[in-house]
This record gives structure tokens, sequence and C-alpha cells, in this order.
């Protein structure tokens, strides 16, 4: 059983009386502890996709399955347990509360979800050693560097331990050097046996997984391993 299959998925919008395609017939299967990338231009489709997998979009028609569970057809509520247990979100914006410390920024999901107190910050105490933040912890997210930041996002990502962490664009916001730290970090993840997919533009970015879909038009034209 894979851990993600689309089967024949479209995503189309509307404005106004013009319909946008901008997903057409995507099927593709990622197996828990792959490392993928997405890969295509703007306007590929490819962060439509990843809005998809992440439960944050349904699809207008075709199926998504997440652990062999058809996705799509769950009502609002279920879809909102799963992103916050299952799905671990990196974005190109840190998306990090600028008035909240680092610590109270990781541990937003295990709030959500319900984890007491003690094991709240027991938890992400952990996950900020993981990435190398844990003399951080008290900081605001203005007092940390770009890497910093985006290395507290991934470190919200990973504090409910999901099933899969997606990643968009990730590196885009920072310098090639800092960049490098961010995806030796996720190899790092992808050993510990992470599924990690990373969706970018950039093929230095997307040579680091160990496969890549390629999308243009809305459509799969390409898949390869490394």
């Amino acid at each position: 059983m894979s851990l993600i299959q689309t089967i024949d998925i479209t995503k189309v919008y509307r404005v106004g009386e013009v319909e946008i395609h901008a997903l057409r017939g995507v099927s593709v299967q990622i197996e828990q502890g792959e490392y993928v990338s997405i890969m295509g231009p703007s306007g590929s489709g490819k962060s439509t996709l990843m809005h998809i997998l992440g439960c944050l979009d349904n699809p207008t028609s075709g199926e998504y399955r997440l652990k062999d569970i058809k996705v799509n057809l769950l009502p609002d509520e279920e879809l909102a347990r799963i992103r916050n247990r299952e799905i671990g979100f990196v974005f190109q914006s840190f998306n990090l509360l600028p008035r909240a410390s680092v610590m109270h920024n990781i541990e937003l999901p295990l709030i959500y979800s319900g984890v007491r107190s003690r094991d709240r910050r027991n938890k992400t105490a952990l996950v900020l050693e993981r990435v190398g933040l844990a003399d951080r912890m008290n900081h605001l997210p203005s007092q940390l560097s770009g890497g910093e930041r985006q290395r507290a996002a991934i470190a919200r990502a990973l504090v409910t331990s999901p099933t899969l962490v997606l990643a968009d664009e990730p590196t885009g916001n920072l310098d090639s050097r800092t960049g490098e730290e961010i995806l030796t970090l996720f190899d790092d993840l992808h050993e510990d046996g992470n599924t990690l997919i990373i969706v970018t533009h950039e093929t230095y970015v997307a040579e680091r997984a160990g496969r890549t879909i390629h999308l243009r038009d809305g459509k799969v034209v390409n898949e390869h391993g490394r």
C-alpha cells in the first residue's frame, strides 16, 4: 500500500465565466519514507498539487488516497484533523507568528491537538534540539536569521511526528549557503525515515530528492530517480 496515491485528479478554478485547468488528470504514487521533489515552471500546477496532497484543497475530480483513506471524500473537520496530526508544512515565507517566541510558534500544532502543557514542552524541546535551535527557543522570529526562521518552521512541521512533510519552495527566501544548510537538514530528516515532498522550480533543490516528478500545464510529463 502506497502512502500517497492520486488517481486522475483534476482541479478547475472558475474566475467569472472563465475556467482555469490547474491540474489535468494527475496520477502519482509516493511510498512511505520516500524523498520526492515536484518540479515545474510557474503555472505548471505544482503548488495546486501540493495543496491537494496537504488536504488544503480538494480536487475537482479524481481520487486522492492517503494511507489508503479516500481523503477527498472526508468532511472538513476530519480534513483538519489530518492536517494537524498527519502532515507537517514548511512554507517559503516561514509563516511564524511575529510576536510569539520560537517555543510558542513550534508548540502551536500540539496546542490545537490538545496535548498537555508538560508534554508540549518536552516535544518542543526535543525538536528544537534536532534542528539546532535549542538556544533560540525564547527568541522572537525577528531576532533570528533567515536560516534560523526556516529551521523553526521545519521544527513546527516535525513536532507532531507527522506521516508526511510538505515543503513549498523552502529555500526560496534564503541565500545559497543558508539554502544548502536547510537542504542538508532535509537530507538528515529523510535518513531518519521521514517522508518528504518538496515543491521547487530549482534543479539543484529537486536533485537532492530520490525521485523528481515534473509537471507542465497541469500534467505529469516526466518522472525520474537519481
